[in-house]
């Protein structure tokens, strides 16, 4: 069982207990686990054969003898026995948003309600709304959550969602009574995929802003609309719901807004401690009722003894606890970047030509650019063979005097075969200043036979950098089956870096891999994989990822100078590395 099925099963746990009435400590411990099993940056199973589960925060004694059982037997007897003693359904019913293991208990006896498809029945034909205290109003928002749960079934990736509401919060600030507009909730925080857009703003006029707002061209049904919120969906069928506040409101509402859910149940216990109650409206002070408001987020943390949490970090994975401190990572930025070692031109599958992307990159003020075409084996991809491979690395080398302020490396995206070698031999090899190595077909290998592919390329002396490690494509293509702790630990060993792709369906290395990676130490790039100089601007998702994965500038390759640049690429390339 991966991490995120553990999780499931100990929040499920914390559900069935609260029906059940039982102790509320023991509740928030299943709580307070599901949530750290969650965002943990490693497999539990490689931390239990290292014998530290119980160094995981919030898993003492009771909780590690659970998971030892669900990773070795693959179920869990009292939580397979909590299920037995819940009538049908009841489960199911409480994945449902807004639907608490009470009203779930009431559904399924009272109704005899056991799936969702009957839930939804169950709703248009009034039932639910003639329950006693539920009402039109609870009924209404049962159905449209689960609605919003079918839409984020098919979630997007967050290239294609960030682009839409970029878009739309243009268009919004352009109307002069708009003070503030930024979008929120996942998409802030620059999660992979979305399943809606939040949108927050302030404006003079509210209601003026939210008509215009549903008229934009891009909205394709109006789900709702009041003087101060309105719900629409666009193309791409993606939910978008804006929300306006009072100016002084805003610093609450987009920290609420903003999450993520488990960020946000940890904030509220620990303002709680403090005699404080939080809401998307402000801070109250319990023993007086005196509400504080705020414009903006800074002062909503520092209200509350807390160092600025950028919003990629709020997960829950001990942000709060280092803010406390003042001990949280300068994260890199995107102006930290210097260049880009991952392209493609149109000597392979590229569009544009060398000249054209050393300009686009000069343009942007880089320093340094790789230029990645595809090896031989890459047949589709019109792949190099060393005789174009030769004109290519001199047409680089003679680009290189007309570039003032650019380096341009000569560079290859080399295939990794099915038993780990390489598509060039190494003395081809030596002559390229940037060998990027990545797997581009036998992706259905066994852990085993695909993790020690990886580990044989990583240890070639030539090779400097892995590009998409796990080879997954968001919603597409599942990453290969591979172990990534292992080969995290062979990068470290070979000095090799490891890549985060920047292109929008790949994101790969995720955000958790990453965490693990700059805990261990091991050498991070940012690759944008660019077929176009349009292309080069996706270095704002590696850069994202890489802030998810809470690296500052010094633990990313890209932000360094040209001369540490060159030294990295010229390490120990005549020693034998492994």
């Amino acid at each position: 069982m991966n991490n995120a099925a553990i999780a499931q099963v100990f929040q499920d746990m914390a559900e069935l207990l609260e029906l059940k009435e039982e102790n509320p400590f023991k509740i928030r411990a299943y709580q307070k686990a599901a949530r750290t099993i969650e965002s943990l940056p490693v497999e539990l199973e490689q931390v239990m054969k290292e014998g530290r589960l119980r160094e995981i925060p919030g898993v003492g004694e009771a909780i590690a003898k659970k998971i030892t059982e669900l990773l070795t037997t693959g179920k869990l007897e009292v939580y397979e026995k909590l299920r037995a003693e819940s009538p049908p359904g009841v489960v199911t019913l409480m994945a449902v948003p807004g639907i608490g293991p009470k009203t779930a208990l009431r559904l399924s006896k009272e109704l005899g309600i056991s799936t969702v498809e009957e839930l939804e029945k169950a709703i248009v034909e009034g039932k639910v709304a003639s329950l006693y205290r539920l009402g039109d109003k609870t009924a209404e928002n049962i159905m449209r959550h689960i609605q919003t749960l079918r839409r984020k079934d098919t979630r997007i990736p967050l290239g294609a969602a960030l682009p839409l509401a970029d878009e739309i919060v243009s268009a919004l600030k352009k109307y002069p009574v708009v003070k503030n507009m930024v979008a929120a909730g996942s998409l802030r925080r620059f999660r992979e995929t979305v399943g809606d857009i939040d949108i927050m703003g302030t404006a003079a006029d509210p209601e003026s802003v939210i008509k215009a707002f549903i008229r934009l061209p891009q909205v394709e049904e109006v789900l709702a609309q009041g003087s101060t919120k309105a719900s629409v969906i666009v193309k791409s069928r993606l939910q978008v719901d804006l929300r306006m506040v009072e100016h002084d409101s805003f610093g609450s509402l987009l920290q609420h807004f903003t999450g993520s859910k488990e960020h946000n149940v940890a904030m509220r216990e620990r303002a709680l401690r403090q005699g404080l109650s939080l809401s998307e409206y402000g801070i109250t002070v319990v023993k007086t009722g005196k509400m504080e408001k705020f414009t903006s987020e800074e002062d909503f943390y520092k209200r509350l003894g807390l160092q600025y949490i950028p919003p990629e970090l709020r997960e829950n994975r001990n942000e709060i606890e280092l803010a406390e401190k003042g001990a949280l990572p300068k994260l890199v930025e995107l102006s930290d970047v210097k260049g880009d070692f991952h392209v493609h031109t149109e000597w392979s599958d590229g569009h544009d030509s060398i000249e054209a992307m050393a300009a686009a990159a000069q343009a942007r003020g880089y320093k340094f650019l790789a230029f990645t075409d595809h090896s031989a084996g890459r047949g589709i991809a019109h792949g190099l063979n060393e005789e174009r491979l030769r004109r290519q690395i001199a047409e680089i080398r003679s680009l290189n005097r007309k570039f003032k302020g650019l380096r341009l490396f000569t560079g290859i995206e080399v295939d990794i075969r099915a038993d780990g070698a390489l598509d060039y031999p190494d003395g081809l090899l030596s002559e390229i200043d940037v060998v990027v190595a990545a797997v581009h077909s036998g992706m259905g290998q066994d852990k085993e036979r695909m993790t020690k592919r990886l580990i044989r390329a990583l240890e070639n002396p030539h090779v400097d950098i892995l590009a998409h490690p796990t080879c997954r494509l968001l919603g597409e293509r599942e990453p290969t089956d591979v172990d990534i702790e292992e080969v995290l630990r062979a990068a470290l060993r070979t000095d090799t870096a490891l890549e985060i792709n920047a292109m929008p369906d790949r994101l790969d290395l995720k955000d958790i891999h990453v965490l693990r990676a700059k805990e261990l130490g091991v050498r991070l790039v940012i690759g944008t994989d660019a077929h176009s100089a349009e292309q080069l601007d996706l270095m704002r998702f590696g850069v994202g990822v890489a802030r998810r994965g809470w690296c500052e500038a010094g633990d990313i390759i890209n932000t360094m100078g040209l001369k540490e640049v060159e030294s990295f690429l010229n390490r120990g390339k005549r020693d034998d590395r492994g």
